[in-house]
């Protein structure tokens, strides 16, 4: 690792342990704050105030309010958080955040005939720009100083809290840190926390416009992501079996509720311009739309020139709809154009974290002017599966949950909109994305709970789709609910739930084709035979253990090292395990144990090859594991009492035993408990080389072990 290396990962902790710091400042609601966040790297900046945005501009239950009561109107979308970009022919913080609450005044939800009802609270506001303050007259740079210093006055006056009634965060490079302490200590003195991101300066380019970037190499595999295979590890015993279970409807992310072809159709607009977007004003549409709209256009490359003129079309056309007080529903529609054009871009792979946002924003808006539309279930579909996206961009540890919650909230309000027996094709979709959304959220807390959830989302589904009708969507459905069904079993229940596993896997390959989704089909066997193998740890071990073997040896005549190598690896892995456990059943003769065996380390020798092989390519099981498992099975060949090889056979098996043990250790990280297995594991092969071979086969092992083992393991033996 070089210094700068290691600078960088300083700095990545650095930065994120403000940000959380920062993150849970604002999300605490409080009134009248002032924080100065310090940064000198201007994508770093535009990265975490985008996330910011992401993360608290709606938070769960605040994106559209749902009454409990069905005779009470819904509330359209207030934000929590708004993001503007500093004035610079007038810059003037204050003054643009009150402009923007007069403009966009908190609206009143809970209201009746007996009752007034209440203001949902002001947002906090987060102000970028004041770099570019650099780049502006000397006049103007004054004016900017001279406006902080009058808020000085009107913090500390009588009528302050009229003044300031929201929370500001101010983003500043340090030069205009030093000038604020310097020139405006009065209003440095009312701040109420500061946070210094680490990063290196952005030179002041020309080029630059002033829209900046919004962290344009945030960039998700949309490709990879449709055809992830979520690989979980089983644990028994001395031996490790990995199984494959995919967490969408085959292979896919939660469905959008339009088609490409229809999305094309929808998208065809006029296109006779040839102003840029920062040409115009656009006084009326909101500042952060339109931020990351003007990032999106000054980050895409030549060929997309067209779907851009289509962007600055659209944003004409709302800024005229709104300076002529057009029809809400009018203004509806613009903003559905805009979001649907953004989601087009992200199903043809251009996934970024500007797009995700600009269809997000574009589609809430579009709720807020017309939320009785009836396209408005289709909408918060795909708004669910937006926010679902986002937790699919990387780093996600920390916002992943709150992502899948808002995604879970929107399918959930789209639900309630939607007549299943009126509209059955939404409802199964919505109900399907709803499930595999479910199954996110138990990768970070109350996994029972929403498997559960997750399972009956499926059953739901599968009310209203049905194999007549959609019998690949079918199909998948069925996949999703066994998937969900199977982790189900792995919390309680498992017997049960793990034959309804089977059942639904069953099901969904009455209706693949092996030719035409072979891929598919190898993956569903394989998932037969994983709920098999765990049937088997509770009841009729041998039965259910030939059954696994029997789909595992299906799995396989589809997932090749062609056309699935890592997945053939996977599989592979899994029979060498279903084999072991097969062959260590008391009631299995001497003769069919050896055989067993002997298919055992075939196919762990398969699957190490394939491992070996694929560089680069991330595994769903553990190789170290692996390697163990193989030499456990080398070991037993030889140590069984039954075993009647030569000794040069015994040789050879003992030999492989302790390659494989000694190439597990070299992936472990010492002083662990699988390093600590692992070393036990050598010491009792090396004493099977005295006990079978004698001296000269223990001076044989002791000569194949790395120098700087010898002191930990010739103690032990």
């Amino acid at each position: 690792m070089s210094v700068n290396d290691t600078a960088h990962s300083h700095n990545f902790a650095w930065n994120r342990r403000v940000y959380q710091r920062l993150k849970l400042a604002l999300s605490l609601g409080l009134r009248r704050q002032i924080f100065v966040a310090v940064c000198d790297d201007l994508n770093l900046r535009n990265q975490v105030a985008a996330r910011l945005h992401s993360t608290l501009a709606y938070p769960v239950g605040q994106v559209l309010y749902q009454p409990s009561d069905a005779q009470e109107a819904s509330t359209p979308a207030y934000p929590r958080l708004v993001t503007l970009r500093l004035n610079l022919s007038d810059p003037n913080p204050i003054a643009q955040i009150n402009q923007w609450l007069a403009d966009y005044p908190p609206p009143i939800v809970g209201g009746s005939n007996d009752t007034p009802g209440r203001s949902l609270p002001k947002p906090a506001f987060q102000i970028v720009g004041v770099e570019q303050l650099t780049r502006q007259p000397v006049a103007v740079q004054r004016l900017f100083l001279q406006n902080l210093r009058s808020t000085e006055e009107n913090l500390s006056n009588i009528q302050s809290s009229r003044f300031l009634e929201s929370s500001l965060l101010l983003w500043i490079p340090r030069p205009w840190l030093y000038a604020i302490q310097q020139s405006a200590p009065q209003f440095w003195r009312y701040r109420t926390g500061v946070f210094v991101f680490a990063g290196e300066p952005t030179p002041t380019t020309r080029g630059q416009t002033a829209a900046g970037r919004f962290s344009g190499s945030t960039v998700f595999d949309l490709q990879n992501l449709e055809q992830s295979i979520v690989e979980e590890s089983v644990q028994n015993e001395d031996f490790d079996l990995h199984t494959d279970t995919p967490v969408n409807s085959g292979d896919q992310p939660p469905e959008s509720s339009l088609s490409k072809s229809e999305l094309q159709e929808e998208s065809i607009i006029s296109r006779s311009t040839n102003n840029t977007p920062s040409d115009q004003s656009w006084s009326h549409i909101s500042n952060e739309l339109t931020e990351l709209v003007l990032a999106t256009i000054n980050t895409t490359i030549a060929e997309n020139r067209e779907q851009n003129s289509q962007v600055q079309q659209i944003l004409r056309e709302i800024e005229e709809l709104h300076s002529n007080q057009a029809r809400p529903e009018a203004l509806a529609a613009a903003y559905h154009r805009l979001g649907t054009l953004y989601r087009l871009r992200i199903e043809q792979g251009n996934s970024t974290l500007e797009n995700l946002m600009v269809a997000i924003l574009a589609y809430q808006e579009a709720i807020t002017y017309d939320d009785t539309s009836p396209q408005v279930p289709d909408i918060l579909n795909d708004l669910g599966t937006l926010y679902w996206m986002l937790y699919r961009t990387p780093p996600n540890s920390e916002e992943g949950q709150s992502y899948i919650e808002q995604g879970i909230e929107f399918y959930k309000l789209a639900l309630k909109l939607i007549s299943p027996q009126t509209h059955p094709e939404t409802y199964a979709r919505v109900q399907n994305n709803l499930g595999t959304a479910y199954g996110d959220l138990a990768r970070f807390s109350s996994a029972a709970e929403n498997w559960q959830q997750a399972v009956l989302a499926y059953r739901a589904a599968l009310r209203f789709r049905t194999a007549s009708m959609e019998p690949l969507k079918y199909a998948a459905c069925q996949n999703n609910l066994g998937t969900a069904y199977w982790h189900l079993a792995q919390h309680n229940q498992p017997v049960e739930h793990l034959k309804q596993a089977i059942a639904a896997y069953d099901e969904a390959l009455a209706h693949y084709t092996p030719e035409q989704e072979p891929v598919k089909y190898g993956m569903i066997q394989n998932n037969i035979g994983t709920a098999y193998w765990n049937i088997a740890q509770y009841e009729q071990p041998e039965d259910n253990l030939r059954l696994a073997v029997d789909a595992y040896g299906e799995a396989l005549k589809y997932r090749t090292p062609l056309n699935a190598p890592a997945a053939c690896a996977a599989t592979q892995n899994n029979l060498g395990t279903a084999y072991s456990h097969l062959a260590n059943l008391s009631q299995i003769t001497k003769e069919e144990r050896q055989k067993l065996l002997e298919m055992c380390i075939i196919a762990y020798e398969e699957a190490l090859a394939l491992a070996h092989s694929l560089i680069g390519v991330s595994l769903s099981f553990d190789v170290a594991a692996t390697h163990n498992n193989f030499a456990l099975a080398h070991y037993q060949m030889v140590t069984d009492p039954y075993f009647n090889g030569d000794k040069a056979t015994r040789s050879q098996h003992l030999e492989a035993a302790l390659d494989n043990h000694l190439q597990a250790l070299s992936r472990l990280i010492k002083p662990s408990e699988p390093y600590q297995i692992t070393i036990n594991y050598i010491v009792k092969t090396i004493r099977a080389f005295h006990n079978e071979l004698g001296i000269q086969g223990q001076n044989l092992a002791l000569s194949k072990l790395p120098g700087q083992l010898l002191p930990e393991i010739l103690p032990k033996l």
